[in-house]
């Protein structure tokens, strides 16, 4: 454009602005810019309407004085470049079809989606355009949204008979978008049997009398499969209160229903694991208390005080195979026991009966000890169940005629022996474990026990400690046992000084035997 024909122009521009600044939308006045061989080589704004709005943002005042061809470089030679020329030179208006732009602000790109229209005006252009890109964008998100919260709208326009879903509401009902969506009337149709009646009487009551509807039905698809739907509406009524339409959604509860589903099945599982733990933990402990039914107590028996603490070490079902015998036997003598079957539960709690049972009653009849031991091997070694069959054992018998202590032991602690103030731990005579061999052979040693003297027959728990040695902890328990010599207390006060229960492991079991 010369400087005459930008003169001339100015005038029209003005008027221009002035008409635009009434016009709502994107409207701008383009004033073609031509090169020394008479061709339109660019565009330039003159005037543009408040509300418009380019792809950059530019708006309004803003856009005066941009060139096209220098702000948006890929419009030249399109369908849209071509489209403004004939309007200019032919003065037919141009209506374009919608197109993509995309420019890159800040190394970032724009694309956007317009509709655009063009008139000849006193020797420009009138341009007006609609971007496209900002509706279908919310359309898109919308799609989105729906798709992942798995649920879709729908409307009935019940004066017009027109029914509106949404598209997952196809994909919810698993059917085909061609057979069009489905009426009020004809939705309980397409539910299960037996929610069919809840269903129908809830929409006779949204389109009779307006009553929202919140229910959740079962639908059944092509493929064979359930579906949980969930369908919330609610009627728009004329002035008579009468519902001319009604707005809903469908939500796919499917998923969420089925994982409902499984963790109540857990939680059945769970309470039946439970009842049964109990059941179990119940019987566990009626048995051992049968077996052992005084965790603590006195007795005098042939002129010995047999002080007994049994604690055992209960976390859930865990009770354990600790065990022990302080009878008087039928000539007058004293048998002592302590024991312990390896493992815990009801298959130690069993062996640990066999055990006991057996040993006292074999010791009854008046069978030696080293001979009770050999036969305890042999049936634990021949035993169908092998899981808890072995465990170690420390069996005496006190004559009071001769004050004799003979014992035996059968891969048990040596037995602790305090006299005058001094501790030492008695040599063991030989013997394996139960139910580790066969063919074993089993001796016996005596100790006369004098006036004052106190023995200590325990099970490892007493002595174990997390990170310490087995010798330590026996050291441990002779240097405590000295400490409290003179104690008339001595078994409660060893155990209140060596025992801890938040870190022991394991169940106790100690016969305090003094003279």
């Amino acid at each position: 454009m010369t400087a005459e024909g930008a003169r001339a122009t100015a005038p029209v521009a003005c008027v221009v602005q002035e008409l635009l600044d009434g016009l709502p939308g994107s409207v701008t006045f383009l004033v073609p810019l031509h090169g020394a061989d008479g061709e339109v080589e660019d565009f330039r704004v003159e005037a543009a309407s408040p509300d418009a709005v380019d792809i950059a943002g530019r708006r309004g005042k803003e856009l005066v004085g941009v060139s096209v061809v220098e702000t948006y470089p890929t419009v030249r030679g399109t369908a849209l470049w071509r489209g403004y020329l004939e309007a200019l030179e032919g003065g037919a208006r141009y209506d374009g079809e919608p197109f993509a732009y995309e420019e890159v602000l800040a190394g970032i790109p724009h694309r956007s989606r317009f509709t655009v229209r063009a008139s000849a005006f006193r020797g420009g252009l009138i341009v007006s355009w609609v971007r496209l890109d900002s509706g279908e964008r919310e359309q898109s998100r919308l799609e989105v949204m729906q798709r992942l919260g798995n649920m879709g709208w729908a409307n009935w326009d019940l004066v017009r008979s027109t029914v509106t879903w949404s598209e997952h509401v196809y994909d919810i009902f698993d059917r085909d978008p061609s057979l069009g969506p489905l009426t009020l009337e004809e939705l309980p149709r397409h539910v299960v049997a037996g929610d069919r009646p809840a269903l129908g009487k809830d929409i006779r009551r949204l389109v009779r009398d307006g009553r929202a509807l919140d229910l959740t039905f079962r639908v059944g698809t092509a493929g064979g499969e359930v579906r949980h739907v969930r369908l919330v509406a609610e009627a728009d009524v004329d002035v008579l209160g009468s519902p001319v339409e009604v707005h809903g959604f469908f939500l796919d509860l499917t998923a969420r229903t089925r994982a409902e589903e499984r963790l109540l099945g857990h939680e059945r599982t769970a309470l039946a694991q439970q009842g049964r733990l109990a059941a179990e933990r119940a019987l566990a402990a009626r048995l051992e208390h049968a077996l052992l039914p005084l965790p603590q107590q006195s007795l005098c028996l042939a002129g010995l005080t047999v002080d007994v603490a049994y604690q055992p070490h209960q976390e859930g079902l865990n009770v354990g195979g600790d065990w022990y015998s302080a009878i008087e036997l039928p000539d007058g003598s004293a048998l002592l026991v302590v024991g312990d079957v390896a493992g815990h539960g009801l298959d130690a709690v069993a062996t640990m009966a066999q055990l006991r049972f057996t040993a006292k009653g074999m010791a009854i009849t008046g069978t030696p000890l080293a001979t009770i031991l050999a036969r305890l091997n042999t049936l634990l070694w021949h035993s169908a169940e092998r899981a808890f069959n072995t465990a170690t054992v420390i069996m005496a018998r006190y004559e009071p005629d001769t004050e004799l202590l003979t014992w035996v032991q059968a891969g048990h602690l040596p037995p602790l022996l305090l006299r005058q103030g001094e501790a030492r731990y008695l040599p063991s005579p030989h013997g394996v474990l139960l139910g580790a061999t066969t063919g074993t052979r089993y001796d016996s040693s005596t100790i006369r026990l004098l006036p004052g003297d106190h023995l200590l027959f325990f099970t490892d728990g007493l002595v174990e400690a997390p990170g310490q040695l087995l010798d330590d902890g026996l050291a441990r328990l002779a240097r405590t046992a000295v400490e409290h010599s003179g104690s008339d207390h001595l078994l409660d006060d060893v155990l209140d000084s060596l025992v801890d229960p938040d870190t022991r492991r394991d169940d106790i079991c100690v016969l305090h035997i003094s003279v």
